[in-house]
């Protein structure tokens, strides 16, 4: 039987596949409020309708995780964002840091046929314009493992494989430093003080990231014997 979602369950839905990292741990309703920047008790009457509807498994005192059926829905929702993110970008000549409320909106189209061929057009891309993972048409990703570049220790190198793309102004300031994706990145320094750290890249010389900055960027780690 095909489930039908509004576009707010829709939201509820990938939202609680964030938070709960992919079915691995249950979501409070405080959090999902938080997270949905509205009341609880809004909250709690989504979660009985997506309960429902088998996408959702609601357990008093517990909390809200994802179903299998909830899962695969919530991977094609993903899929069809970070998919318009690409052709945004690529065909459309977007800026990564307006791309994504622009999705947002998209990425609620229904039709099979239009998202296989948005992929096929875009050459079956297996990240998007912020290195975030593009989930296959069975749900799978094909990304190598990365790391945050807050863990990266002195003396260590990397490539910046993703960022954050939740708000537009870290990606205003990485453009404005001039890192961007697959940049060779080396930690040079650590300050204990406030966990800061001076990076050296090709494109950027050498800078200091804040700690906040630090935990949103991602890399790829390099063997040293190798650099």
């Amino acid at each position: 039987m095909e489930i039908s979602l509004s576009l707010t369950e829709e939201n509820y839905l990938k939202a609680i596949y964030h938070l709960s990292e992919g079915g691995e741990q249950e979501v409070s309703t405080n959090a999902l409020s938080e997270q949905m920047d509205t009341k609880p008790a809004t909250v709690s009457d989504m979660i009985r309708k997506l309960s429902k509807k088998n996408v959702i498994v609601y357990e008093k005192y517990k909390g809200v995780n994802i179903s299998d059926i909830g899962k695969k829905l919530a991977l094609h929702i993903i899929r069809k964002h970070r998919l318009w993110e690409v052709f945004l970008v690529q065909k459309l000549n977007f800026n990564w840091d307006e791309v994504h409320d622009i999705a947002e909106q998209l990425e609620h189209i229904v039709s099979p046929e239009l998202v296989k061929r948005l992929d096929d057009y875009l050459g079956n891309p297996v990240i998007d314009p912020h290195g975030d993972p593009i989930p296959d048409s069975q749900g799978q990703f094909h990304v190598s493992p990365a790391i945050l570049l807050a863990d990266m220790p002195i003396n260590s190198f990397g490539i910046f494989v993703a960022v954050s793309d939740n708000d537009p102004r870290l990606l205003q300031y990485l453009d404005k430093i001039n890192l961007k994706l697959t940049e060779k990145i080396t930690v040079i320094d650590k300050v204990s003080f406030d966990g800061s750290m001076k990076i050296h890249s090709k494109a950027t010389g050498e800078v200091f990231i804040s700690e906040q900055i630090s935990q949103l960027l991602s890399v790829r780690i390099l063997d040293n014997s190798k650099n």
